[in-house]
């Protein structure tokens, strides 16, 4: 495939074992064609050590792609995860992960991939996550690296790690949104019938007893907050719609979402005020109010934490027609 100008290049690397979900996790958010989007898409390879590669459990075998040159072009590198994390990956596959650190390229694992980051010495110093069976194993190989077991995905700099195989998609629809915004990331997700943002500080593993009754869902409740984002929704008010006790509700919240009322909530008001940028509302204060964030002082806080941009620069990188904030 010929690469675009504007296209940015993600490359897989496949290695012996590794799981076909997540080669079909990247496959599906960077390598299928999106023309609903009316936008260059990525330009998406697969690459391996060897001519031919027998997946997880000898599945099938890939053939007929790219080599590890292929790393060498990359904008993005998808590190293979490992099928025995304490086996250490190929020395090929490590030579081309260092080569693409070296040069800056954005690092990328799902589940046990980052064992390979780690082995490859790419983690040293920095945060990051693996699924929560091998944090122990990870933490005795890898003492250099800041581990945080609980979480969805997380990222350091340009080195992003996902926890088990359903967070690549979250991870996945995370780096989306960096290169192309909220409303192109929810376009996606709703393509994949997938929720359209959930933090990577999420917790990744939620263990709780079956109970003897089933619990009402929280989604009645979650509809009716994005519909009145606006306004000046409280812990109460949402305790109070549910008919429970805003303790209750906190526990409900940490069970089924992994986060608090209050953190769901900033997270549905900076996802909409993006949404706004995008589209190209006028005035700071305006988009404050209407995405429930009070002010433009606000804003620009909450923005700032959450995507690292001002609301102008957010603008200028993810709408077409820009106009000034």
């Amino acid at each position: 495939m010929s690469k675009e100008s504007s296209q940015h290049r993600v490359v897989v690397i496949v290695d012996a074992g590794s799981n076909p979900f997540e080669l079909g996790v990247a496959t599906e958010l960077f390598g299928l064609r999106r023309p609903e989007l009316d936008r260059p898409w990525y330009d998406f390879a697969l690459c391996t050590p060897e001519p031919e590669t027998r997946m997880h459990h000898g599945f099938f075998t890939l053939s007929g792609v790219g080599d590890l040159s292929e790393v060498d072009t990359a904008d993005t590198v998808i590190v293979p995860n490992r099928p025995d994390p304490e086996e250490p990956p190929s020395a090929a596959v490590l030579d081309a992960v260092r080569r693409a650190a070296a040069r800056g390229a954005r690092l990328v694992s799902f589940c046990t991939g980052a064992f390979t980051l780690a082995a490859a010495g790419v983690l040293d110093g920095r945060r990051a996550t693996t699924h929560w069976r091998w944090t122990s194993a990870f933490e005795r190989m890898f003492p250099a690296v800041e581990l945080e077991p609980d979480v969805l995905f997380v990222a350091d700099g340009n080195v992003y790690t996902a926890a088990g195989s359903a967070a690549a998609l979250d991870l996945g629809l995370h780096l989306i949104r960096t290169d192309h915004g909220a409303e192109i990331a929810n376009a996606v997700s709703r393509r994949l019938v997938f929720t359209a943002h959930r933090e990577g500080g999420q917790r990744q593993f939620i263990d709780q007893p079956v109970p003897a009754v089933a619990d009402t869902s929280l989604a009645p409740l979650l509809d009716w907050a994005r519909a009145h984002l606006d306004q000046p929704l409280t812990v109460t008010d949402l305790a109070d719609r549910a008919g429970v006790s805003p303790a209750t509700l906190h526990r409900r919240f940490q069970s089924e979402l992994g986060t608090t009322p209050l953190g769901w909530l900033t997270t549905e008001r900076v996802a909409l005020a993006c949404r706004l940028l995008e589209r190209g509302e006028s005035g700071l204060d305006r988009i404050a109010r209407r995405s429930g964030l009070g002010t433009a002082t606000n804003l620009r806080l909450q923005l700032k934490r959450s995507t690292g941009l001002t609301p102008s620069s957010y603008r200028r990188r993810f709408t077409l027609s820009p106009s000034p904030a």
